[in-house]
């Protein structure tokens, strides 16, 4: 059974439509998807892009990224909504509770076939293992009654480092960031938040988490999206899949077994700045 990794989709579901409907994809009805999360914010149409993901059930495995955490603490009262989101929509739809309810029990992490998939990153000292069980612990926490005070103690960009012995609201924002925020890291796993450039461009100090020798995760595949500016990435242990679909890019899908690369052209929602 083939399963199709697909980058950041954004609420463009025209183009995620586009996407399955290629052959190479549509001609395989047993397939697969992972999406390496944002499925909404900033594109047009994230309440139908919400609603096609669904619609393919136990097809898909969905991992949260950091819009729609957002949509989330959104709906709870603890964010405001940005100038360019495009949620509303959802928080409107006469089904909301449960359309949030579906992103609340949607996992951080996914470990198969040799894949781990995340929406952003993996500290360097994580392990596959380790990083599935951090994940649930979050999972839990957002998956809860308690899940509006999680979300409330979430933002905030301290600690920005990894340590065993973190507990509470810090030990669950740093797994959080990791996994749905970071680009950059300096080679001992600090991170940091605020450089989105090409890897090219990295601050002083700083490398690309997957750059960091040593890698705990080296020995599995990393699947991740989040980096729109880094764009495809194919390269023994990592699948860099943000390939800007809202800012006009492309949508990607590479199919996990053999790395089959299917693409489609976006219209630009969004413009960079």
């Amino acid at each position: 059974m083939s399963i199709w990794a697909i980058g950041d989709l954004q609420g463009c579901c025209d183009s995620l439509d586009a996407l399955l409907a290629r052959p190479e994809i549509a001609n395989d009805p047993q397939a697969r998807f992972w999406f390496a999360g944002d499925l909404v914010n900033r594109g047009p149409a994230s309440l139908k892009t919400l609603r096609t993901v669904m619609a393919l059930g136990n097809r898909a495995v969905s991992i949260l990224g950091n819009h729609d955490l957002h949509l989330l603490g959104v709906a709870a009262g603890i964010r405001k909504p940005g100038k360019s989101d495009t949620t509303q929509e959802i928080l409107d739809a006469p089904d909301a509770d449960q359309l949030l309810a579906w992103i609340r029990s949607r996992p951080l992490a996914h470990f198969e076939r040799g894949h781990l998939m995340v929406h952003a990153g993996v500290l360097p000292a994580w392990t596959a293992a380790q990083t599935l069980g951090l994940a649930s612990e979050v999972e839990s926490a957002l998956r809860g009654p308690k899940w509006r005070d999680f979300l409330a103690r979430m933002y905030g960009n301290a600690p920005a480092a990894w340590s065993d012995s973190l507990q509470g609201p810090d030990r669950l924002r740093v797994i959080v960031n990791a996994l749905t925020r970071m680009r950059y890291c300096t080679l001992d796993g600090t991170m940091d938040f605020d450089a989105k450039d090409a890897a090219g461009d990295a601050p002083a100090g700083h490398v690309p988490w997957f750059d960091v020798p040593g890698r705990a995760t080296a020995s599995v595949t990393v699947v991740f999206g989040h980096w729109s500016t880094l764009g495809l990435v194919r390269q023994p242990g990592i699948l860099g899949l943000d390939t800007g679909c809202v800012w006009g890019g492309q949508l990607t899908a590479v199919r996990l077994d053999d790395r089959q690369l299917v693409q489609v052209q976006c219209p630009q929602y969004r413009v960079p700045g």
